[in-house]
């Protein structure tokens, strides 16, 4: 008979339930780590602290690059649409020439100093005079002769044509000498009144043979200093003390100044040989 075994039958072990899917996930995220927040999210609050809230870790993505996701790149058709720049709302100045020589150029040209002061008062002394002379004939101030005693010294100083000629030399000192005074159409005026004083010139040069400069009967000082000054004011402009200033001839004159001194000396010529004839030269050099 054998003995009855005294050891207690041990109950077969019951088998450890098979984790659930969370569990699952979550063991398996621990080694290969989560590369999206859409693999399982939930799966990424199986940890809980002591207070019962969800808590991260470290392989929990928290930024745009953890996350896989591209920045939003605006198109190449909204850069063009709507400029912008990085500091200000505006276009950025323009930048400065880099030719500096020619910058320096320009600044050392608006440095006048006296320039326009001295023409100024050159105008004044030409002008003055001429249309003082020119009141002389017009009106007989300044105890002028008036334009009936004009005419009569013109008539015997051999113009043909008296009246004419006292008409062009009257309107041309007066006029030419008040715009002048003004500054206002300067290279018309200041050539108007060098028609009228080479005439003058011509004309006194000529009542005696022989160049006569300070003495005798044809002298012509005066008309040689006004004829100078009358040239100069052409060829400088009258400054900017004057009613020509937004003119380009005030300060820059050119080719426009200069044609106008050529057409004065012709009026001049053509005026002389119409309404009085002869040679002004006669006795002076080769001119006899």
């Amino acid at each position: 008979m054998t003995d009855k075994s005294t050891d207690t039958p041990t109950p077969p072990q019951a088998e450890d339930p098979a984790p659930s899917r969370a569990e699952q996930s979550a063991t398996s995220s621990i080694g290969r780590g989560v590369t999206s927040p859409f693999d399982s999210p939930t799966e990424q609050f199986a940890r809980v602290d002591a207070s019962g809230r969800p808590q991260l870790g470290k392989d929990v993505p928290r930024t745009d690059d953890e996350l896989g996701l591209d920045p939003e790149v605006p198109t190449t058709a909204e850069t063009k649409a709507v400029p912008t720049y990085d500091y200000a709302s505006i276009p950025p100045a323009a930048a400065p020439p880099s030719d500096t020589r020619r910058l320096r150029r320009r600044t050392a040209e608006n440095r006048r100093g006296t320039l326009d002061l001295g023409l100024f008062l050159l105008r004044l002394v030409v002008g003055g005079t001429f249309l003082y002379h020119g009141l002389q004939k017009l009106t007989g101030w300044f105890h002028g002769p008036g334009l009936d005693g004009t005419r009569e010294m013109m008539e015997q100083g051999g113009w043909d044509h008296p009246t004419l000629s006292t008409m062009l030399v009257t309107a041309g000192e007066v006029g030419g000498g008040a715009l002048l005074i003004l500054g206002l159409a300067t290279p018309l005026a200041a050539g108007a009144v060098l028609a009228v004083i080479l005439d003058a010139w011509a004309w006194k040069q000529g009542m005696a043979p022989g160049f006569q400069y300070k003495a005798g009967p044809g002298a012509v000082e005066l008309e040689s200093i006004l004829a100078g000054t009358a040239v100069v004011i052409i060829l400088t402009g009258p400054g900017r003390y004057s009613f020509d200033i937004k003119r380009g001839w005030a300060t820059r004159p050119h080719l426009g100044s200069f044609t106008v001194l050529l057409l004065a000396i012709a009026a001049a010529a053509g005026a002389y040989w119409y309404l009085h004839g002869g040679n002004p030269f006669t006795g002076i050099g080769p001119f006899d």
